[in-house]
């Protein structure tokens, strides 16, 4: 394919090198996505102390001596596949602690961290690097490279494109109006048309504002954003813009997440290992599931939806259902899932933390997977789901709903149904959803059907890939 341009991708976290959530899995997986249309991607990320090791042969090919507070230098190199540009300024990344926060909390200057990675997204778009590199289009990540658009916009473009995508709003990079000019914002765009935003800062705001494009990780979540329950104090914002909004869903690593990879290989078209890899979990948590086995792999979250399992939960075990999780997160929700544990021994298995090993496992030997999220941008939970046979009953919002067909009757008449939707994100929803699914399961005709449909979809990035490459080709053009 002949190269039609270059794009910086500028984010916080990027897959193989650093990551806290799904972000890193699109930001990682977008350059070798993009590569055979024809567009060139290299992504920017701080060089967090754990990662400077990677770079330790890397050449310099750009610099700033003054970059809030301290130098700055950019280093190239290549992980896992990826095109890597890293951001070293020892001041503002070198620190013991999490990427975004330390023991006390978020870091008290991560509003000058996250622009001085957006500030030299913007210098190398207009100026390009010391190895002749220059992109055509800088495409920022969440709030974390939000500014970078806004520096294009307001310190000059250099003819270059911008793109700005919310993988979630509710992360919207709030400062001090104080900050104004020590990150580099003009006074004059101080007002709500602009960089104002509730006596603050927003840098996500600033990145809305000034974007050539802006694009969500889903089409309903794109819609959902202009509408206040979703849009976080954002919505008159993306409603102003709505001629530039897009939704492109995400894709699943197909590599990674494999059926006929996993230690018992099953497909659609050979489907006997499923049964073998059930058993395995079943065994590996001591139940005993007569019904629907459910896996719950999350972050245990009210966002989430989590603190609606318990309410849940009896009457699905009653009809034959169990359930094995998998996650962390709220205290109170973590003791929640222990107290099902306990009180259904034999039905609920329960693992507090993360293992990627064994969600594979959850994945492979789940009947049907959980994810009733009160928000939800795109999701890959119901992805990986659909990609194992494992039956999503999700939400019908955001993600959940653009990847999901509903078996009602006319779908599983048609034959298209993929898995379970409910709606709104209440027990009283979610446990007709689970009677549903019961229901299914007692049906062995239809219930391999629909498992069949589900690991046909294509969850791949070709499709995403193809969309975000018709995006940069209308900047250039």
């Amino acid at each position: 394919m002949k190269l039609k341009g270059r794009v910086l991708s500028v984010a916080s976290e990027c897959v193989p090198l650093v990551k806290t959530g799904g972000l890193a899995d699109v930001v990682g997986a977008l350059p070798a996505a993009l590569a055979p249309l024809g567009w060139e991607m290299r992504v920017l990320v701080p060089g967090y102390r754990a990662l400077l090791a990677r770079a330790a042969d890397w050449p310099e090919v750009f610099a700033e001596e003054g970059l809030f507070g301290g130098r700055g230098r950019v280093l190239a190199g290549e992980v896992g596949g990826v095109p890597v540009l890293l951001l070293d300024a020892a001041h503002l990344y070198d620190r013991e602690g999490g990427i975004y926060s330390g023991p006390g909390g978020d870091w008290w200057d991560n509003p000058q961290r996250f622009a001085a990675l957006s500030w030299i997204a913007a210098r190398i778009a207009r100026e390009g690097l010391g190895d002749g590199w220059k992109p055509d289009v800088v495409h920022a990540h969440d709030w974390q490279a939000a500014l970078a658009p806004a520096y294009l916009a307001y310190h000059g473009s250099g003819g270059v494109g911008s793109v700005l995508t919310i993988h979630n709003i509710a992360f919207q990079g709030w400062a001090q109006a104080g900050l104004l000019r020590e990150m580099r914002l003009p006074p004059d765009q101080f007002h709500p048309g602009a960089l104002e935003y509730y006596g603050g800062l927003s840098t996500l705001k600033a990145g809305l504002v000034t974007a050539d494009r802006i694009t969500t990780v889903s089409p309903t979540y794109a819609a959902e954003l202009s509408r206040p329950e979703f849009g976080m104090g954002l919505q008159g914002v993306i409603t102003a813009r709505a001629a530039v909004v897009s939704g492109i869903l995400n894709g699943v690593d197909t590599a990674v997440w494999d059926p006929s990879a996993e230690a018992t290989p099953f497909s659609a078209k050979e489907p006997g290992g499923k049964a073998v890899a059930r058993a395995a979990l079943c065994a590996e948590f001591g139940l005993d599931v007569p019904g629907p086995l459910a896996i719950l792999v999350s972050r245990l979250t009210d966002q989430k939806g989590i603190d609606l399992i318990p309410a849940v939960l009896p009457d699905f075990i009653a009809a034959g259902g169990g359930l094995v999780v998998l996650g962390s997160g709220d205290q109170g929700l973590e003791g929640a899932m222990r107290g099902l544990a306990e009180r259904f021994p034999g039905r609920v298995g329960l693992r507090i933390g993360y293992d990627e090993a064994l969600s594979h496992r959850m994945f492979a030997g789940g009947d049907a997977v959980l994810v009733p999220s009160r928000f939800e941008p795109c999701g890959l939970t119901q992805m990986y789901g659909l990609r194992y046979g494992c039956l999503p009953v999700v939400a019908a919002v955001g993600g959940l709903a653009d990847t999901v067909i509903h078996a009602n009757p006319a779908a599983l008449s048609a034959g298209v149904a993929t898995g379970i939707t409910f709606h709104p994100t209440d027990a009283t929803a979610f446990a007709q959803g689970l009677r549903q699914l019961v229901a299914l399961y007692a049906d062995p005709k239809s219930w391999a059907r629909v498992q069949k449909n589900a690991m046909k979809q294509d969850v791949s990035w070709a499709a995403s890939a193809a969309e975000y490459a018709s995006l940069y080709d209308g900047l250039l053009a």
